[in-house]
């Protein structure tokens, strides 16, 4: 595989498992120097082999201490960051209508704050790399469902929801400091913790393809990165109609069971 002849200094998040997983080969496939975040070190071990551009830094997002200790780490070791891939998250869905605060602190505190923490971290190393020459660019991953409110994840789309807007107005406050900043929001992408679904996942794709349209996206430092399109443009489509039609469509999408007493839940190593 060619070697990327820029190579860059790349922080990525919830590396072990799904997207970030199939990121990290391609990254450190093509000769960047990766500084590789997950809960687990064997994880991290493991997906790094013998390459010498990895560097391991286990960390939990959700400890804004451990990320400004990883931040520190990757620092002496770089001394500086061209990029950052926050892709660490959790997906728990609430069944029946019902609100359990607790399970709404799972969505949010690795998706929102967890992705926070992670930038408040790294931010200064992305300022050294500015003064070094480069322009720095902040990627994290939200979701499409983002766009458009859907039936038992009231937690989850809200707490990327929220991500997305915070990203977004940072977009505009770094632009003057030349940083650059890309949204992710991936349709379904087929990975073991996706399988546990339990309602149909259309056009969903494999972490291959979507780290292929994550880093073309990033190539081309597209703001806002969103695939597969078919299924993507549609969600944004539904998104923009009359709140009436909007209602409409989602109470079809409602589960009509009865014995929804325990949420689902996904969750990335991060």
């Amino acid at each position: 595989m060619a070697r990327d002849p820029n190579p860059q200094r790349i922080w990525l998040t919830g590396a072990t498992s799904g997207i970030g997983e199939a990121l990290a080969q391609r990254l450190l496939d093509d000769g960047h120097r990766v500084a590789l975040t997950s809960r687990s070190r064997s994880g991290l071990e493991t997906l790094a082999g013998q390459r010498d551009n990895a560097l391991l830094v286990p960390a939990d997002v959700t400890d804004l201490q451990a990320m400004k200790d990883a931040a520190a780490v990757i620092a002496d070791a770089f001394d500086g960051l061209d990029m950052v891939i926050f892709n660490a998250g959790t997906c728990v869905y609430l069944d029946g209508g019902r609100v359990d605060t607790s399970l709404v602190r799972d969505n949010f505190d690795p998706n929102f704050f967890g992705t926070i923490h992670a930038l408040e971290a790294a931010l200064p190393l992305l300022h050294q790399a500015r003064d070094q020459g480069s322009r720095p660019l902040i990627a994290v991953t939200s979701s499409a469902s983002a766009y458009l409110p859907l039936p038992r994840a009231e937690a989850y789309g809200a707490s990327k929801a929220a991500l997305t807007y915070f990203c977004e107005s940072l977009r505009l406050d770094l632009a003057h400091q030349q940083i650059d900043v890309s949204v992710i929001h991936p349709g379904f992408v087929k990975t073991p913790l996706t399988e546990r679904n339990d309602f149909p996942m259309p056009m969903a794709v494999t972490p291959e393809k979507a780290a292929k349209a994550i880093l073309e996206g990033l190539s081309a430092r597209r703001r806002d990165i969103h695939f597969p399109r078919r299924f993507t443009y549609l969600v944004k489509l539904l998104g923009v109609m009359p709140l009436r039609l909007r209602v409409a469509i989602g109470k079809r999408l409602v589960r009509r069971e009865h014995d929804t007493e325990t949420p689902s839940q996904q969750e990335n190593d991060g």
